[in-house]
């Protein structure tokens, strides 16, 4: 069997560790619409023993126009205090059905200074389906100090992504799925345009996992490979909004590769302009 990724731990080996000091569990569960879940509700009907929940659309920058934009390091880490979570902390991070919003906040507490951060294969619906425990009671944590170390290059803004589309200085990897990607579905968000960056290249979120388990090294390379992305050279990974992005972000992080950053507005900003270059078709 080939490499796992190093982010990605069991539900045994987050069983094995609840309740010691300095492990911290995050509940980061969010759904588009289409899934038709509350991932705050679910949170309050059950969740891993311990976990705190983390609120993609409160825990961010409400100013931008944009949903779930990337938090001031300041605000990020005064919400991590308050939920007894510091930057020293063994954390892991899952959402309900395994890889989808969990690796959003893996990737914001790692660009933010923590340094030992993992996403739980399988979520916790694999959690539950295992047999392992769930507690209904909301825990109230002692407040901790995250104090944060914010890595700015690991972002790119507005701006630096028309620079990138320009010069083509670095790969563009959409996780979109490719209907939307080559515009032959609509973006959920109404009066967006549909379509990509010149240059982008698909390798939709849903392709990195199955049945909520992220796949094998040998697999993430292959699709990488067969996408045109070449692991040698930066990426900046895009979505619709910027929280499957990070799965792109992730699967690269998992094969050492980390000349890469997230481009925070996505297709939300991109396709939401009517300045910026869009092209149909596949890539």
């Amino acid at each position: 069997m080939s490499a796992e990724s190093r982010y990605i731990v069991s539900p045994e080996w987050v069983a094995g560790r609840l309740n010691r000091s300095g492990f911290s569990v995050i509940d980061a569960s969010w759904y588009l619409p289409a899934h038709n879940r509350d991932g705050k509700a679910e949170y309050a009907e059950g969740h891993i023993p311990g976990a705190v929940f983390f609120d993609q659309d409160v825990i961010a920058d409400t100013t931008t126009g944009l949903p779930h934009s990337l938090p001031a390091p300041e605000f990020f880490a005064a919400e991590m205090g308050k939920r007894g979570i510091s930057e020293t902390d063994t954390i892991v991070v899952y959402d309900g059905p395994g890889i989808f919003a969990a690796p959003r906040v893996w990737w914001m507490l790692k660009i933010m200074g923590a340094g030992d951060v993992y996403v739980l294969n399988g979520g916790f619906d694999g959690w539950k389906a295992e047999g392992h425990p769930v507690e209904t009671t909301v825990p109230t944590p002692q407040p901790a100090t995250f104090t944060p170390d914010f890595q700015a290059h690991r972002v790119t803004s507005f701006e630096a992504m028309r620079e990138v589309v320009a010069s083509g200085k670095s790969q563009i990897a959409d996780a979109r799925g490719a209907g939307r990607f080559e515009a032959v579905e609509p973006e959920p968000r109404p009066g967006m345009r549909s379509g990509h960056m010149p240059g982008a290249k698909n390798l939709p979120a849903t392709a990195f996992s199955e049945n909520g388990r992220f796949r094998s090294n040998d697999e993430l390379r292959a699709m990488f490979a067969e996408a045109g992305i070449d692991l040698d050279q930066p990426v900046v990974t895009s979505c619709g909004s910027g929280v499957t992005a990070a799965i792109i972000t992730l699967a690269l992080e998992s094969l050492g590769h980390t000349d890469n950053s997230l481009y925070d507005g996505s297709w939300s900003q991109w396709g939401g302009r009517d300045d910026t270059e869009i092209v149909t078709g596949k890539a």
